[in-house]
């Protein structure tokens, strides 16, 4: 419960924060300005994230590959 309100009253404030004019603090352009700087390096490290875990499938299925063909021949 308390973790409920602590979330609404920073969401709150948040919003508060980026709402224009006399109402809040205008903070909405440094935001967008922050995203725009953000979004690529975000883009770049879940990229090398996608690459490294494709590159840990292409592995197992090597090995498993490789288990499946040890069977087939002790079997045999």
């Amino acid at each position: 419960m308390k973790a409920t309100i602590i979330g609404i009253v920073i969401i709150a404030a948040a919003v508060f924060a980026i709402l224009p004019g006399t109402i809040g603090l205008n903070w909405g352009s440094d935001v967008l300005a922050f995203l725009r700087g953000g979004v690529p390096v975000i883009a770049i490290l879940i990229g090398i994230i996608a690459v490294f875990i494709g590159i840990a499938d292409m592995k197992d299925r090597a090995e498993a590959k490789k288990e499946d063909a040890e069977k087939n021949t002790t079997q045999s």
